[in-house]
């Protein structure tokens, strides 16, 4: 049953409404276990589940990764899930979860995936400091379990060091552009903690000096609503902001509806930076009012956007 539900196919019209309603704070999650643990991830990455299929050995894959598999003629990296997370398993593992994130197709073979749950950003809680390589983002607690959301990203930019790459390598800029990048006020929500260290250095290289960090959309939210209270032109306190969709207590979209609401805010640029700009998501963003967005990991497409938000300089041809 929750093969048939996950084809995108099967169901395009119920997702286009959700994707398009507008503030909900909602999102939904497909849940899977691995031994006795619950886990879940964000439906918007997932294109379908499947049956384990045969999978190809490759030399010198990353640890993590079986090999490839092949989905309507095209191959695919499998992530052995277990493996990645260190856990035992209590039985085979039998299903395969197709995602697209940051661009990027990748399976990861999991035991059972059972079902689809619709729940709101603020029942997502951070989930607990328990060590530097937590692959946990957020918990969710259900009535009976508590289920783990997965930090997917990182994992996938460890399997695929281009991904860091594309975050961390940028265009040389003049002196002149550096200095005036400087001058301007930074506020990014993203709660992956690896990526959000990588946005925040590699904006700091860039010569954008003063970002303020959030890791959820409520805590950035506290603090822009802070800044509208204060003395003289917002623009002195915020100069752009770049949200992430996918946050626990408040999502990027929720945090960019209240933005636009604001009397002092609403004119701020505000830019999603996410690796679910897809075009239902897209959408979704342009009727919220979003200045633009841009898909991870490409670092030097977001700082042309800013550049061309905040100083009116055209974004070159091929980082558009």
């Amino acid at each position: 049953m929750a093969n048939d539900k996950m084809r995108k196919g099967d169901e395009a019209g119920d997702k286009k409404g959700i994707l398009l309603e507008t503030g909900t704070n909602e999102f939904e999650i497909v849940e899977f276990s691995i031994g006795k643990v619950h886990y879940g991830i964000n439906v918007a990455k997932v294109r379908e589940v499947i049956q384990r299929v045969p999978v190809t050995a490759m030399p010198q894959a990353h640890p993590y990764v079986d090999g490839l598999f092949t989905l309507r003629g095209k191959a695919h990296p499998l992530v052995n899930l277990p493996r990645c997370l260190n856990v035992a398993s209590g039985e085979e593992a039998r299903n395969i979860i197709v995602t697209e994130i940051n661009n990027y197709y990748v399976g990861f073979l999991v035991e059972n995936v059972s079902r689809i749950h619709r729940v709101s950003w603020r029942d997502m809680e951070p989930a607990p400091e328990v060590g530097d390589q937590s692959r946990v983002v957020g918990i969710i607690k259900m009535s009976d379990r508590i289920v783990l959301l997965l930090d997917f990203e990182t994992i996938i930019a460890e399997i695929n060091p281009e991904i860091n790459s594309k975050l961390t390598t940028v265009e040389d800029a003049t002196d002149d552009i550096r200095a005036q990048r400087s001058n301007v006020h930074v506020v990014v929500a993203e709660d992956s903690g690896m990526l959000r260290d990588l946005l925040v250095s590699t904006l700091h290289d860039s010569g954008y000096r003063f970002v303020r960090d959030f890791g959820n959309g409520m805590d950035a939210w506290e603090y822009l609503r802070g800044l509208a209270e204060k003395d003289g032109p917002i623009y002195n306190h915020v100069g752009i902001i770049v949200s992430d969709v996918e946050m626990p207590k408040m999502d990027g979209h929720r945090l960019l509806k209240l933005v636009r609401e604001n009397d002092r805010l609403r004119e701020v640029p505000f830019v999603l930076f996410s690796s679910l700009i897809s075009e239902e998501m897209r959408l979704k963003g342009e009727s919220l009012g979003a200045s633009g967005q841009i898909s991870k990991p490409e670092i030097n497409k977001l700082i042309a956007l800013l550049d061309n938000l905040i100083f009116g300089k055209p974004i070159p041809a091929d980082q558009r």
